[in-house]
Order: C-alpha cells, then structure tokens, then sequence
C-alpha cells in the first residue's frame, strides 16, 4: 500500500468520528418514544351497516340457522338448492346469472357467529326490501364458510333456491340466493 492510499483511509475514519461526533451533540437530550399499537377494524361496506342497524327480524331469523341439522344437499357439481315448491328452471336461471344481485354480502374474515347474524340480517333485509336475488361471498380459505352457508341458507323459510355464482359475481367462492317475497 502507498502513503497515499493510507492518508485516505485514515482521513474516512475521522470524517466518520467527526460526524458519529456531531450527531450524538444534535441528538443529546431526546427521549425514545413508545410505540402504541392501533388495532383497526375491518372495514365493512355501508350496505352492511345499513343491513346490521335496527333489525330486529335478524335477530328473528338468526335462529333458522342450526349447526346440528344438516340438509340433504347433492354433492355433486357445483353448491345448488331448491325447495320442493320451486321449478329447476329457476336454478338454472341463478346458474346462468340470469338474475342479477341487488345486495352483496360479503363474508371475507368473518367468524361463524358473525356469518350467521350478517346473513340473518341480509335475508331480513331482502324480505322487507323487496329484494329478490342476493349474492352472498363467503370465499374459499379453509372452507369452513364455505361448507357452513349453504347449509344455513337450505334451512330459512325464505330463502327459494341458490346456486354457485357465476364467474362475475365470485364463482366458487359465492353463491346467488333467490328470496322469496311475500305478497303485500
């Protein structure tokens, strides 16, 4: 090594002893500050809220839905449904999407009891609404709600058939509920 290249070396190290230097003068007398932690909720679209608010027939309905009884539901092809009163063409028409969705539910992070309250609330609100045909999302993940809602759905008086949504309203990870509206 020459003189040269040990002058520059020496010289990094003091400019570096100068500003470590200069920082800790700036820096003298701060305190470290705490860090709190902020939990936020999910956010909920205001659909859902407007559905959660005063409704009293949710908490009605919400003991339509049993986790001891389980409907005789075929296991074959996609999630479908029908009440014996209803005509298969009507379940052929949710398969094709034929029937477009006014209320969306969407059940992403949503715990069973949550789920079933929420779709107690949004069946409740269809009937007072006039609403015939709702699409509920409950995903895929662990396929827990997956399994669970149309097992709910099969069980609620109101509820006339449903089937796996069609690609543009969630596919496998939705289905459509056709409701049925009582004469007024």
């Amino acid at each position: 090594m020459s003189k040269k290249d040990t002058d520059y070396n020496d010289n990094d190290y003091l400019d570096a002893d100068d500003d470590f230097a200069m920082f800790r003068d700036a820096v003298k007398g701060v305190k470290k500050l705490t860090q709190d932690t902020i939990v936020q909720q999910p956010n909920r679209n205001a659909k859902q809220k407007e559905i959660i608010k005063g409704s009293r027939e949710a908490s009605d309905s919400n003991f339509y839905f049993s986790d001891e009884f389980v409907p005789l539901l075929s296991e074959e092809g996609p999630t479908r449904y029908a009440r014996d009163d209803v005509s298969k063409y009507e379940v052929k028409k949710l398969r094709r999407g034929v029937y477009v969705p006014d209320v969306f539910l969407d059940m992403h992070g949503m715990t069973q009891q949550e789920a079933k309250r929420e779709l107690g609330a949004m069946i409740a609100y269809c009937v007072k609404e006039s609403v015939h045909t709702a699409c509920v999302q409950h995903g895929i993940g662990k396929h827990i709600l997956k399994q669970k809602v149309p097992l709910w759905l099969a069980q609620h008086p109101d509820v006339m058939a449903f089937h796996q949504a069609p690609l543009e309203f969630g596919g496998a990870g939705a289905l459509l509920v056709l409701i049925s509206i009582p004469e007024k």
